[in-house]
Order: C-alpha cells, then structure tokens, then sequence
C-alpha cells in the first residue's frame, strides 16, 4: 500500500514494485516510458532520491535501491536549518540529547566485547590529543564514541538522527571552543560512561551521560583545532 503524500514518482515506483536494496532500477528512458513522465523529471527524482541517500546512481552501471538511511536526510535539513540560523544547534542538540538518553539502555544492553574494547581505545586516542602541544580538539573520537555507545541499535531514525548531529557539530559546534579543563572533564565523563557499561552497570552510565550533557562552560581561550579547521569567534559552549 502506498504511503499518502509521497510526492515522487520514482520514490512511489520503488515502493509499489518492493525493489529491495542491491536491486536495479530500469533505465531512465523505461522509467520514463513505464511512469508515463518527462525524461527530465526521472532525471531530477533521481537526483533528489539520490541526495536522501535512498539510491545509488553510477554511469554505465545504472540506478541502485540502497538500504534506507534516515542521516542523509536529517543532515541535509539540519545544516539547512543552521543556514538560516545558527541557534537552531542548540535547538538540535537539546533533540539528540533526549533521545541519546532515551535509548541508552536499550543501544548499550546490545554492546559487544570488542565495542567497549573500541570504546576505551577512543578514550586513550583522546587524551593523547588534549596532552599534545598545541592541545588538539578530539572531535572525531568524540563523535565515535557517542556513536558507538548506539551502533547496535536497529532504529533508523535514532540513527539518522545522532548521525546528522554530528555532521551539525563538524559545521558548527566545532566553533564553540572550550577551555582545556572542560574538555578533559568531558574525557572523565566518557571514561565513566564506558567503564559503567563495561560493568553493565547501565544506570551509572546513564547518569554520567546526563550530567555530562548538562556540562556548561564559557570560553576562556581556544585550543586548537583538527588541521585546517579554522578558529572561529568566541561563543558559550553547549555539549
């Protein structure tokens, strides 16, 4: 049964024929034939399908179904959305809150040996950048680490969501510096929070996660950035 309000032909076609990821689409001239449409209009919800991440386009090999991703949508909206304003960050950030400390208990319950293995190496990765000289931000084991605490879960919409908030951050929280205190107390936090699951003491964790989330801190000087990141102006640091 077709979903109302899916305004798109090609989107409408996949369904209603169950192709399923790895399979092929028609050519676009069939496409075209079979939807009764222009040519040009296959082409453009092609591309618009293909900017959501739902199909794969490749010259020469055809149209793809991919599995669906909710990221690349919710990415593309939020960074439309810090477009227009930047306090929409925040705004996001207080939804990715809520719903990492929604599902915690469910995602880290799923966790396996090697991911708490994972999980500590992202710490010592971190701690080593934030003793460097010059102090360098750990925004990629920052990002994976949260994202590793929910990988096992199997909610596409959880994931599409803590996945677009760091595509957010990469543009724009990164500017938000703290002093270096905060961010190795942020580092003692995530060390609790692993340790605490690696216990399977999934409440202690939780709460670590919260209050490290309620952590505020006001710039005093910025460290310095991955290279090639730019210091931005000084703004309160939200986590």
């Amino acid at each position: 049964m077709l979903p109302s309000g899916l305004d798109s032909d090609i989107l409408q076609y996949i369904v209603k024929h169950h192709i399923l990821p790895g399979e092929r689409l028609p050519t676009i001239a069939e496409l075209s034939r079979e939807l009764g449409v222009s040519v040009s209009k296959v082409r453009e919800e092609l591309e618009v399908a293909r900017t959501l991440g739902l199909v794969q386009i490749k010259p020469r090999t055809g149209t793809q179904v991919q599995p669906f991703n909710f990221a690349p949508a919710a990415s593309l909206s939020v960074l439309y959305a810090l477009g227009l304003n930047r306090v929409h960050f925040q705004d996001f950030s207080k939804l990715r809150n809520s719903v990492e400390l929604s599902f915690w208990h469910e995602a880290v319950a799923l966790l396996m040996p090697e991911d708490i293995l994972f999980l500590r190496q992202l710490i010592v990765h971190a701690r080593d950048k934030l003793h460097c000289i010059p102090v360098i931000v750990p925004f990629e084991e920052h990002r994976r680490l949260h994202l590793t605490f929910f990988k096992r879960l199997e909610n596409p919409f959880v994931q599409g969501i803590l996945q677009a908030y760091w595509v957010a951050y990469k543009a724009f929280g990164l500017a938000l510096y703290a002093e270096l205190s905060y961010h190795r107390e942020v580092w003692n936090y995530h060390e609790r929070m692993v340790e605490c699951v690696a216990q399977q003491d999934f409440d202690g964790g939780w709460r670590a996660l919260k209050e490290h989330m309620e952590l505020l801190r006001y710039i005093d000087q910025p460290v310095a950035a991955e290279p090639g990141t730019e210091v931005p102006p000084v703004f309160p640091f939200f986590e």
